[in-house]
This record gives structure tokens, C-alpha cells and sequence, in this order.
């Protein structure tokens, strides 16, 4: 099954999954999809792996994966890489696993969130890239 043809995560424990959502002092800054752990991650984008990284600082078990397209930027976090830098990707193609969060996720829900940066560093909702994927993948 394909990642963004699942569930946008609703409010939980740790808060809601949608984009710009209250999180204390800041907002949520991209969206998050519910899925099972090992659920296979799609780019969203025809572009180029550009990043693996860590999202938290001391955090060495979360991971995510960064696509650019046409100076945007598309990161997928808590996913476990099964590209590398300077990879191309096309839309669909696998570029990693999600990962379990319970370490991190305390009363939260499974996820994967996705953030976009355009090409000024701003972020972008992520939302409707999801929906236009859903008719594009035939899910």
C-alpha cells in the first residue's frame, strides 16, 4: 500500500498531525500520515536524495530522508533510508521504511511526517501535494 494514499494523523497524546497545528510555542510545520512500522516510504517528487539525516539532536535511532525538486525541499522523518545521497527518485519510488516511535512517541499514534521548504527556506503545506498523489498513485 502506498504511504500517501493512508490516513492524515488526527489529535493524540502528542498532539494533532495536521499542518500548522499548536505545539506549545511553535506550530507543526508539516503533516503527519499514519502507518504501521516497515510501511514502505514513497518520494512524493521526481528529484534527487539530497540528505539523510537525524531529526532530533542526541536522537541517533529516528531518521529522515530529504528529496529535492525544483529547489523545493521534501522531508520524510522517521524513516529509515534505503537510498543515498544524490539518488534520483521518481514519485512512488521507495526511499526508506517507517520506523517504530515508541521511544520517542509516548501515547502518540505511528507515523510518518512530511515537511516542504521552498526554494526561500519557507515552509509549505504539505496537504495538498497528498491529496494530488492519492489520484495520481491509483490509490
Amino acid at each position: 500500500m502506498n504511504l500517501f494514499a493512508m490516513n492524515f494523523r488526527e489529535c493524540d497524546g502528542q498532539g494533532c498531525g495536521h499542518y500548522l497545528a499548536p505545539r506549545g510555542d511553535y506550530r507543526h510545520e508539516g503533516v503527519d500520515m499514519v502507518c504501521v512500522p516497515g510501511t514502505e516510504v514513497g518520494s512524493p517528487v521526481q528529484g534527487v536524495v539530497t540528505k539523510l539525516g537525524y531529526p532530533y539532536v542526541g536522537d541517533m535511532e529516528t531518521r529522515y530522508v530529504e528529496v529535492e525538486a525544483e529547489g523545493y525541499k521534501f522531508r520524510m522523518f522517521y524513516v529509515a533510508p534505503c537510498v543515498n545521497v544524490g539518488d534520483p527518485v521518481f514519485v512512488g519510488s521507495v526511499v526508506g521504511h517507517a520506523q517504530r516511535l515508541e521511544s520517542m512517541d509516548r501515547g502518540g499514534t505511528q507515523h510518518v511526517h512530511l515537511e516542504i521548504n521552498n526554494p526561500d527556506g519557507e515552509h509549505v503545506d504539505p496537504t495538498p501535494v497528498i491529496i494530488a498523489l492519492r489520484g495520481t498513485l491509483g490509490d
